[in-house]
């Protein structure tokens, strides 16, 4: 298995980029909630123990992962909302969260490392898709970590408000638990409506009230 590492940006420093971001997003299968993204610039003399993809990683040590994150390097944590992934198909709203996260660093990179095969369409500045990034780039991993935590929390936040989905376990993914409530306990403002399981039952209940 390999793990990340800082070639790829090292690389890019030595064509003479210095701020490189990496960038990444979690919450593209699930049926309910924001997709978020996060964008990195690690300080390369200072650089966390132990970042992966987020999803090698145990709850403690993604969270100790941060928190040497959060002391070391830039961070900046975007959504893309419900209405905006259905008005816009979740490719396109990933890609929105991703260019907000950018947005949203103190002060703008020269490069940027893009988890997946597509670079956001909007994006102007120097970039290149990473295929597995955050199983390759320690700063598309470090962004996976902070998308991932802080999107988690938010459908903790939401599973108080509407509890019975199992948000605060499953963070919205099509879990028995999640599908289960659907059917029984109905469809949120924070379900996704053009996804297949949720429009379904949109569907059903249009013909029977017909």
């Amino acid at each position: 298995m390999s793990t990340p590492d800082y070639s790829i940006e090292q690389t890019i420093h030595a064509q003479g980029f210095r701020r490189v971001v990496g960038v990444d997003e979690v919450g593209r299968g699930p049926l309910a909630g924001p997709v978020t993204a996060a964008a990195v610039i690690l300080d390369p003399a200072h650089i966390p123990e132990g970042l992966n993809d987020s999803k090698k990683l145990t709850p403690k040590k993604r969270a100790a992962a941060l928190e040497a994150l959060l002391a070391s390097a830039e961070v900046s944590v975007a959504h893309a909302s419900v209405e905006e992934i259905d008005e816009l198909n979740i490719l396109r709203a990933s890609h929105l969260a991703m260019m907000r996260a950018i947005q949203g660093l103190s002060t703008p990179p020269d490069y940027a490392l893009i988890d997946g095969n597509l670079l956001p369409r909007d994006l102007t500045l120097p970039a290149h898709a990473v295929i597995k990034g955050d199983a390759l780039s320690l700063s598309i991993a470090a962004a996976s970590i902070a998308a991932k935590i802080r999107r988690d929390e938010v459908m903790a936040a939401l599973a108080q408000q509407f509890p019975g989905y199992g948000w605060e376990k499953n963070a919205g993914y099509p879990s028995k638990q999640h599908r289960e409530a659907l059917q029984d306990l109905g469809i949120t403002p924070h379900h996704r409506r053009s996804f297949k399981p949720v429009h379904n039952i949109l569907y059903q209940q249009k013909n029977l009230s017909d």
